[in-house]
């Protein structure tokens, strides 16, 4: 009788999700239900992935539901085309959220009737303190605040006040809506907090029927009671506002409150994330829109040829924690080339072009030579590629004078054409500036790849593209937008930007593998690294195209 092991399998989850095992043991939630509440004031970025990954991600492990929510109550900065890129991007990584989108504004009724209810409690005061003025009487992480000289204005006042603050009889700034808590709370977030302020705005989506705006604190604990959210987790610079939070859905008398729990946010090394110096880089040209190759933004990670597959591998190499770390660029680097490699075809392309002519191959003569698509997946096929009399090469790959263990091309030498034939250089051609214009080779045709000749090595290898038939193109090369060594920011608080963070070439030729390919097709160039059509500049007699990442990588996995 075979013995049959009656241990049962670990399973490691993380912190998250151990609370809410514990909730779902203890009767405290019977749906899971999670959300991603960005504010539609910029584009996301690849922090934000993180996020929409982790909340779709246990809503789905969990059977639940996920939604997604736009925490539109700041008219100022908000922007329709903020909105449309946030589904866009939301989409793309994976959030599976449906039908299931939401607008904090959808709930402005509600949250006008619940700040009437905290009046008539007694939880919350017009107050007529000038911005400066509440920040002055709020006191210091060491002395308590001092109470408002109009926190005592009895409930009929308040009610008054503030239907007149919705009615548009006051301008911005003369009056505010204030939590009634404590002002000598050692938690700052917990002293009398602005709940309401006015603003004569218009809205992108309720148009002008506001002039008083819900704050932030305020809004997202009734936003996600009214959704009935199970679980909100945000980062940890929301764990001070944790007791707000609780205070709100506890006062309004909430059924089934949420719980707010935190979770490290990610810091990628040497990238810009804050919408603030994105906005800036936009505005000031430096970059030719949010989607920039040179940007992480998920917009700009997809233009540049990241994968969604890339970027949940590299959050789940991650991991989600409790307490704040970094983690270096090349990791996501290592995600996308793991992923790339044994799903898109290798061809041929030369960036920096030098002629070379075969002088005794037969003039007018193309023949056709079969390679591998991905010389690592044998699934993927064969592919054709021509090759004649006249070639590219790349500039790299040829020297007048080399020095010691160069084993590529140069005056005498022979080398492997890849997956042709040995050529040896006979001959070269300058221009005036002494600049290699032409190299002239023989190429012996006893040879060709693959008919098992072994009569000799060559230490050199290079590649190649045949001319007449070769695809023109432009490519992209983008290094780090900021100056690694001097890290991103300068003392005075400007970037350190790399003057070197983007170079065009004009006149590079590829095989013809290439010649159909769309917007977002993505290619290995042997010996060069991974790249992608770019799906803004890229036309069908123009083709485009942008590095997503080389081909050597300095990230080990653990």
């Amino acid at each position: 009788m075979e013995n049959v092991s009656t241990e049962k399998e670990v399973v490691s989850k993380n912190f998250i999700e151990q609370i809410i095992d514990k909730d779902i043991e203890e009767g405290h939630c019977k749906q899971v239900v999670t959300r991603f509440p960005p504010e539609p004031n910029g584009y996301l970025h690849i922090g934000h992935a993180k996020s929409i990954l982790l909340n779709s991600g246990l809503a789905k492990k969990y059977n639940g539901k996920f939604n997604l929510r736009f925490d539109d109550t700041n008219p100022t900065k908000e922007k329709t085309e903020f909105v449309q890129s946030i589904i866009e991007d939301v989409k793309w990584i994976g959030g599976e959220f449906e039908d299931r989108l939401f607008f904090a504004s959808d709930y402005f009724d509600q949250m006008y009737e619940a700040a009437i209810k905290l009046i008539k409690k007694g939880k919350a005061f017009v107050c007529d303190l000038t911005a400066d003025e509440i920040r002055e009487y709020r006191g210091t992480l060491t002395e308590p605040g001092k109470n408002s000289p109009y926190r005592d204005r009895s409930v009929e006042e308040n009610l008054e006040l503030f239907e007149k603050m919705k009615n548009g009889e006051f301008e911005d700034g003369t009056k505010v809506l204030r939590a009634k808590i404590d002002m000598t709370s050692p938690n700052i977030n917990m002293r009398d907090p602005v709940i309401y302020r006015v603003a004569h705005m218009y809205h992108h989506n309720t148009g002008d029927k506001w002039c008083i705006y819900p704050m932030y604190d305020f809004a997202h604990p009734i936003e996600d009671a009214i959704e009935g959210i199970s679980h909100s987790i945000c980062t940890l610079e929301f764990e001070d506002h944790r007791p707000l939070y609780d205070w709100v859905v506890k006062e309004l008398e909430y059924e089934n409150p949420p719980k707010q729990v935190e979770f490290a946010k990610m810091y990628l090394t040497n990238v810009i994330t804050g919408k603030r110096y994105i906005k800036r880089l936009v505005e000031e040209k430096i970059v030719d829109g949010w989607d920039d190759p040179r940007l992480v933004s998920i917009s700009a990670l997809r233009r540049r040829g990241f994968t969604p597959e890339s970027i949940r591998k590299f959050m789940e190499l991650c991991g989600v924690s409790k307490s704040n770390s970094s983690v270096d660029y090349a990791m996501l680097e290592y995600c996308i080339r793991e992923d790339l490699k044994l799903k898109r075809p290798r061809v041929m392309a030369v960036l920096d072009p030098i002629k070379l002519v075969i002088t005794n191959y037969p003039e007018g003569q193309i023949e056709y030579l079969e390679e591998s698509v991905n010389q690592e997946n044998p699934e993927m096929g064969k592919r054709e590629v021509p090759f004649g009399r006249e070639l590219y090469i790349d500039r790299d790959d040829f020297m007048i004078e080399p020095p010691k263990k160069y084993f590529r091309l140069f005056p005498g030498n022979e080398v492997r054409l890849m997956n042709a034939y040995f050529v040896t250089c006979t001959d070269y051609i300058t221009d005036e500036t002494g600049k290699v214009t032409e190299v002239h080779c023989t190429y012996d045709p006893e040879t060709k790849n693959g008919t098992g000749f072994t009569a000799r090595k060559v230490k050199g290898t290079i590649h190649w593209v045949e001319a007449t038939t070769a695809v023109k193109a432009e490519v992209r090369l983008y290094e780090n937008i900021v100056d690694e060594e001097k890290g991103v920011y300068n003392e005075d608080g400007s970037l350190n930007l790399n003057p070197n963070s983007l170079t065009i070439l004009k006149e590079c030729y590829m095989e013809p593998a290439v010649k159909e390919a769309k917007p977002l097709d993505s290619f290995q160039f042997l010996r060069q690294g991974y790249f992608c059509v770019d799906s803004k500049d890229s036309k069908e007699d123009h083709l485009v195209f942008n590095r997503i990442v080389s081909l050597k990588s300095s990230y080990k996995p653990v």
